[in-house]
């Protein structure tokens, strides 16, 4: 069941919905699980509880400001090409101090943090964990996006029509307290112009944690060269493509990728 929590931003105070999973003891790694653009908690369905239980981790999914029941940020309309840092540098940090998610340095007794983000949510995971090196102990990105492709862009351009668009946003009622709100501000900060020169390759080079980069084969919405990217970088690296497997492979591939987390998190046990 989810809870609310009033954090504190630059910008105001806002309630953000969130829930725990699992019950492993309370040393065990924290996992943290970031959406896709037009996800929420609820979205997620039973994937997070499956993996955290599979990896023996406590489980922590939130909804971003404006997604799913969390409050919406209406200062921040519309969405400027750095709403993902945004999100990295100041919604996710608040939110995780607020609930006792210190940084290693303020809490020697703190828990391992494992991010596992999807989508925009991977693209958060990884600003985040460059920002904040040695908060995050190991990181999974999948269909991650690193700099903009016009594959994406004309993905998100085909769910402007109306024919596509009025039965997304009826989906997304089932899940969203405000889905207009948020599908017209995620929508139009990836079609704006400036956007296509947006890229965090650069930005994310100061990765120290471990990676895992995952992307599905049949990828509506991104090529190879997103998780290439990850590859090049000085972090610990591991690739994992999915055959058979479009954007969501916690959807299409869910054994294949709750078994490629669990193998790469072994390290937190020391094998």
């Amino acid at each position: 069941m989810s809870q609310r929590i009033d954090i504190e931003l630059a910008t105001g105070p806002v309630s953000i919905e969130y829930a725990w999973l699992g019950d492993a003891p309370a040393r065990a790694p924290v996992m943290v699980f970031l959406h896709e653009g037009l996800g929420s908690l609820a979205m997620w369905k039973d994937y997070p509880a499956h993996l955290s239980a599979a990896a023996q981790c406590r489980g922590l999914v939130y909804s971003r400001p404006g997604y799913g029941q969390s409050q919406a940020q209406q200062a921040q309309q519309p969405w400027g090409t750095d709403f993902m840092h945004i999100q990295a540098y100041e919604v996710l940090p608040a939110l995780l101090t607020a609930l006792g998610l210190a940084p290693p340095e303020l809490a020697e007794s703190a828990a391992p943090l494992i991010l596992f983000g999807h989508s925009d949510g991977a693209s958060i995971a990884l600003l985040f964990a460059a920002r904040y090196p040695g908060w995050p102990a190991a990181l999974v990105a999948v269909a991650p996006h690193l700099f903009v492709e016009g594959k994406t862009l004309s993905a998100i351009a085909a769910l402007q029509e109306p024919q596509v668009q009025q039965p997304l946003l009826a989906r997304l009622e089932r899940h969203h307290r405000y889905p207009g709100t948020v599908f017209k501000a995620w929508s139009q900060a990836w079609l704006a112009p400036e956007f296509a020169a947006w890229s965090i390759t650069d930005t994310i080079a100061t990765l120290r944690c471990p990676v895992l980069g995952v992307q599905g084969v049949d990828d509506e919405y991104g090529t190879m060269h997103q998780i290439h990217a990850l590859g090049e970088l000085a972090a610990p690296t591991r690739l994992l493509e999915l055959a058979d497997c479009g954007h969501s492979p916690h959807r299409d591939q869910p054994d294949a990728l709750t078994t490629a987390v669990c193998d790469f998190l072994t390290f937190l046990q020391g094998d």
